[in-house]
């Protein structure tokens, strides 16, 4: 087999492994944009040293991305101190239901999730994407991480016991959801503050970014009081610009214009009220959004 011929073998292979590469990635990063760049990095790399065995990829591409996005985490940890606001993942979102929605939807996971698994360590993440989503075993994972096996499995433990003290867990029926996202959308349109109130739970988290600065930088709102005054205060996007659209695939809404959105707005709905809202306003996160 002439270099040409194993070029085309290692390019379809990689192709053959995308969607679990993107999925793995954009699980660790919590965004499409670096998901990609983390794959074209990792093509790279197969492109310009293969490994011996080609026979399956999936273990070895499985390292390398997993390397790619902890170095990934760790420079953006380095970066976040000057962070101002909250940092939220860069959406996946659909306006409209059709075919090709649902294959980007099948990718998708939920916007709680991903914040929570910014709190932990990038190691602690790596560890817990890998076994509790992918099902790798431990002894791949700490390839990955350069520790041992033992280490591997305690990574992912304090990690899932880190998501399970923290994760909200949306409700399992869609249309529920849905019916309270659109009397959220209603309420806020109005500016219907005993009706927004009525809505939120009493707990209930609003986390706003604005990509580290500009009127989006603030510290979340945490009570369904404080929350329901600031969205009161914000009625005048929701009404002429706010529509339903499904955020990481749950309900939620995007706001704008055709063809340019302003923010992406995410909701957990637990036990029939909003837990969470999760403001995206970062121009960089909502760069390749368009809706019809």
């Amino acid at each position: 087999m002439n270099d040409e011929e194993t070029r085309a073998l290692l390019a379809g292979e990689f192709e053959r492994h995308r969607r679990y590469l993107r999925a793995v990635a954009y699980r660790m990063l919590g965004s499409v944009t670096e998901a990609e760049d983390a794959l074209q990095e990792a093509w790279l790399r197969l492109d310009r040293r293969p490994p011996d065995d080609t026979a399956d990829l999936r273990p070895w591409l499985t390292t390398v991305v997993g390397r790619i996005c902890l170095d990934m985490l760790r420079a953006r940890r380095s970066r976040r101190e000057e962070y101002a606001g909250s940092w939220l993942p860069e959406p996946i979102v659909v306006a409209d239901e059709s075919p090709e929605d649902e294959a980007v939807l099948a990718d998708a996971v939920g916007l709680a999730l991903l914040v929570v698994l910014e709190t932990l360590t990038p190691a602690e993440r790596l560890a817990f994407v890998l076994h509790d989503v992918f099902a790798v075993p431990f002894e791949e994972i700490a390839r990955v991480v350069e520790r041992s096996p033992t280490a591997a499995r305690q990574l992912a433990s304090r990690g899932r016991r880190r998501v399970q003290a923290a994760k909200a867990e949306p409700d399992a029926d869609l249309a529920v959801q849905q019916r309270v996202v659109d009397a959220f959308l209603a309420a806020a349109r109005g500016g219907d503050f005993d009706a927004l109130l009525s809505l939120l739970d009493p707990e209930v988290v609003l986390r706003t970014d604005g990509g580290g600065r500009g009127p989006l930088a603030r510290p979340p709102v945490v009570g369904a009081t404080q929350v329901a005054d600031v969205l009161r205060s914000r009625a005048h996007v929701f009404a002429p610009l706010g529509r339903r659209a499904l955020v990481n695939g749950e309900p939620g809404v995007i706001v704008g214009t055709p063809g340019h959105v302003v923010s992406v707005v995410g909701l957990t709905v637990v036990a029939g009220l909003i837990r969470e809202i999760d403001i995206i306003g970062d121009p960089a996160k909502l760069r390749g959004l368009e809706f019809a």
